[in-house]
């Protein structure tokens, strides 16, 4: 149990130290709830506009029970309906066995029950015998139900909540944050999911801080400091580097400049970066990279490397034709390296690549979890790969996410331990986890947050 104390009455409450109970994690009634307040209240992420290029392409997303059918109904139009035939309940569209979710393209689709057939516009054109319910099945009881759909970021949202906000009020400020990198434009370089051995929150958690850095990942230290903050932003929250003051604002909070000769701790964090993770990086970042020790004399300020490193290798991909967006120095400071969409996806952006997590419940069994991750940059137009979701088991995912792992497994066996009085998040580093916690609570009436005596 937690230790019992003052409960938090309002996100600036957060800036103190706060324990959070294990009922979120580990309880089954818990888990089953979430369906109908959390999943079924929020906007969700559930797809990339890409996915959807021409009329009658489709996929589909679901949580838990609910499955949504989202279809390219024109050119300039999406449409998201419950993924369901209106005559006897069978799923409409199927996803195949051992596939995260079902891709295709139809000009209609058929029931494989009855053949009842749907438009695109979600009508029933076709039922059997219809004459024999004499007259009683209208275009109202017979057509889809449609779900709120809406786009931002190069993604598909989703919403099963009739109330609720717009979604662009929904995602402020990190919308406001976000826009600038122009994440839109950026293409999977890989996408891979896997049913996870824990709680969907414990692995929201094991991202949204940077404190863990030294302790789970000790390679990494060789190379640089990695001291991070956390901020709530309203319903969703940040994250991002404690910069020198000496750092050029424009890097504040984005990119790390390494121990002694910036020109090879440089070049060594980003092959680590690239082979152990192959995250948040390029190509053409790596390149830029290694080129620094032939390129600038030793002894040249640390500063002064990694504006060079960052010009040369803008100037490189302009050269195949990938023009990274300018970003306001302050903005990009503010902006941090990563936010954390309420309530489970969390976009790590920069200018010209990005990493994003998304985490679901597997089956509303507290203990397991859907885990995705997808790792985008900017390509020339017209080269950018064609990838799809790939099943990965946890051992041939990158060396750096299996050691995140291992502590997703491990806490989530911790969590059930008889001598655990409650998560006790870093007020400063872990604050994401605290407001992470504090909206849930405002969305499920339990498990708000308590100030520590």
């Amino acid at each position: 149990m937690a230790d019992i104390g003052k409960i938090v009455e309002g996100a600036e409450e957060l800036e103190q130290p706060v324990t959070i109970g294990v009922e979120a994690y580990v309880s089954p009634d818990y888990a089953r709830a979430e369906q109908d307040r959390l999943w079924r209240k929020a906007w969700l992420q559930a797809g990339r506009v890409e996915d959807i290029p021409e009329v009658g392409n489709y996929i589909t997303y679901d949580i838990l029970e609910d499955s949504i059918l989202i279809v390219r109904t024109a050119p300039d139009a999406i449409k998201a309906y419950y993924n369901v035939c209106t005559h006897r309940g069978r799923r409409l569209v199927d996803t195949p066995p051992g596939k995260r979710n079902a891709v295709g393209k139809k000009m209609r689709f058929v029931c494989g029950f009855h053949s009842w057939t749907f438009d695109h516009a979600g009508k029933c054109t076709h039922i059997a015998d219809k004459e024999l319910w004499q007259g009683k099945l209208t275009d109202e009881r017979t057509r889809l139900g449609e779900v709120r759909v809406d786009t931002w970021g190069g993604w598909i949202w989703i919403t099963m909540n009739p109330d609720a906000a717009p979604l662009r009020d929904y995602l402020e400020p990190a919308a406001s944050h976000l826009d600038p990198f122009q994440l839109q434009n950026m293409r999977c370089r890989w996408r891979k999911w896997v049913v996870f051995d824990c709680n969907w929150k414990v692995a929201v958690e094991a991202f949204n801080e940077i404190y863990h850095v030294s302790g789970t990942h000790p390679e990494f230290m060789a190379f640089a400091e990695f001291n991070g903050w956390a901020r709530n932003q309203g319903l969703h929250s940040n994250i991002g580097y404690d910069a020198p003051k000496a750092m050029d604002a424009n890097q504040q909070a984005k990119l790390r400049i390494g121990h002694g000769d910036a020109r090879i701790s440089t070049a060594e964090l980003q092959k680590y970066t690239w082979e152990a993770a192959n995250t948040n990086t390029t190509m053409t970042l790596y390149n830029a990279a290694m080129r620094l020790k032939d390129e600038l004399p030793e002894g040249t300020p640390n500063n002064e490397v990694l504006m060079h490193w960052l010009k040369s290798a803008r100037a490189d991909d302009e050269k195949r034709g990938v023009i990274w967006p300018d970003v306001d120095p302050a903005h990009n400071a503010k902006a941090g390296t990563s936010w954390q969409v309420f309530p489970n996806f969390q976009i790590g952006h920069a200018v010209n690549n990005m990493l994003t997590y998304q985490m679901r419940p597997y089956k509303a069994d507290p203990d397991k979890c859907i885990f995705e991750g997808a790792v985008y940059e900017l390509y020339p137009e017209d080269e950018a790969p064609e990838t799809e979701w790939e099943y990965t088991e946890p051992a041939d995912w990158p060396p750096v996410l299996q050691q995140d792992f291992a502590n997703m497994a491990a806490v989530q066996q911790g969590m059930k331990n008889g001598g655990f009085r409650g998560t006790q998040p870093n007020p400063y580093r872990e604050r994401a986890i605290a407001s992470l916690h504090y909206n849930l609570a405002q969305f499920m009436g339990t498990g708000t947050p308590r100030k520590l005596d």
